[in-house]
């Protein structure tokens, strides 16, 4: 009896046969991939423009004709170098005058003070004395601030451009001498979409080249972000500092910037699995038995795009096997043969040469 049931079900599977081969012939092939978990490491690339550490237009407050000039074009200076001095005839006269007044003045109070402690003057011929003192300090400062005004000087250590004027010259207020930059180190300003925003933080390493040196690259990190996001551009502006070795970058010189991201844990598929429909993505889903799966068109969100691959921020889970290759031939719930499995990334040439998965 068991032998006759054993050959029944043997015969029953031999008959059935073609019309499951039949069956699986007719899932229409594919080739899939499984999304993946892995750290991404993006670089964001930006063209930026450099300024100087600091920059000052050196100018006259006053108006005043030049007596001399202390600086040659393209002069490294220090801090608190005098690089133009103004005539000052008339204020070195009231310098000396103020002074004597003010020496006098000391001399009466330094007096008044013997003749009170005596008992020969009241106190309030003190107190006289002391304001008059005070008073001659007071004219002395304003005369050597009116002095220091026909000096201009550096405020910091740096390189001074071309000069703009001469000896005899008659300076007005805010005419530019020349300009000086300190150049020990350089800022790097580049715009980034808002959307990178979130990738960007101080203290990541920034490298930079320009046209004017070819091969050569400039190392620097990221020091800030800007409080506002243009609303035009949709982009923000980023700060970092370069090193200036050799002092042979300028000001004003454009740089392509590339600034390795923040990394961050993310899932990625294959960019071909994504089925663009208007502004929207999607991607056909592997659902139902591993054995008999079929295709469910998805909606996901997506993040950065690198070679190859695409960021899913949402729509898909880790281990959610997607249609890489025919999706775009098959409808929404039908059935699959899967031919081969790629991971994301990866080449497809051999795979779409390799014999279909059973």
């Amino acid at each position: 009896m068991f032998v006759k049931e054993k050959g029944f079900l043997a015969a029953l599977v031999i008959s059935l046969l073609p019309t499951l081969v039949a069956a699986q012939e007719a899932r229409f092939p594919v080739i899939v991939a499984s999304v993946e978990e892995r750290t991404l490491n993006s670089d964001i690339h930006a063209l930026g423009t450099l300024q100087a550490k600091e920059t000052a237009q050196l100018a006259s407050p006053i108006s005043a004709i030049i007596s001399r000039i202390n600086f040659d074009d393209g002069q490294r200076v220090q801090a608190g170098q005098v690089l133009v001095e103004l005539t000052n005839n008339e204020q070195l006269a009231e310098l000396d005058e103020a002074r004597v007044a003010q020496d006098d003045a000391e001399r009466q109070l330094q007096r008044s003070r013997q003749l009170v402690d005596k008992g020969f003057v009241s106190s309030q011929e003190l107190d006289l004395r002391q304001r008059e003192f005070e008073l001659a300090q007071a004219r002395l400062g304003a005369v050597e601030a009116r002095l220091a005004d026909r000096l201009i000087k550096a405020p910091f250590a740096g390189v001074v451009g071309l000069r703009q004027v001469s000896v005899g010259s008659l300076l007005s207020p805010g005419t530019p001498v020349a300009t000086l930059l300190d150049d020990s180190l350089m800022k790097l300003d580049f715009s980034i979409p808002e959307t990178r925003m979130g990738q960007l933080r101080p203290g990541l390493g920034v490298l930079a080249t320009a046209s004017a040196f070819p091969g050569q690259t400039f190392s620097g990190a990221v020091v800030s972000l800007d409080n506002r996001v243009d609303p035009v551009t949709r982009a923000i502006l980023v700060r970092a500092h370069l090193d200036n070795p050799g002092r042979i970058l300028r000001s004003g010189m454009l740089m392509s910037v590339n600034v390795a991201s923040a990394p961050r844990q993310t899932l990625v598929i294959p960019e071909e699995a994504l089925l663009p429909s208007a502004d929207k993505q999607f991607v056909m889903r592997l659902e139902g038995p591993v054995e008999a799966p079929h295709a469910q068109r998805v909606r996901v969100e997506i993040g950065e795009r690198l070679p190859g691959v695409v960021e899913i921020v949402s729509g898909l889970q880790l281990g959610d096997r997607v249609v890489t290759h025919g999706g775009f031939r098959i409808a929404s719930g039908q059935a699959v043969r899967i031919k081969a499995e790629v991971a994301a990334g990866d080449p497809v040439r051999s795979a779409l040469s390799a014999p279909a998965s059973p």
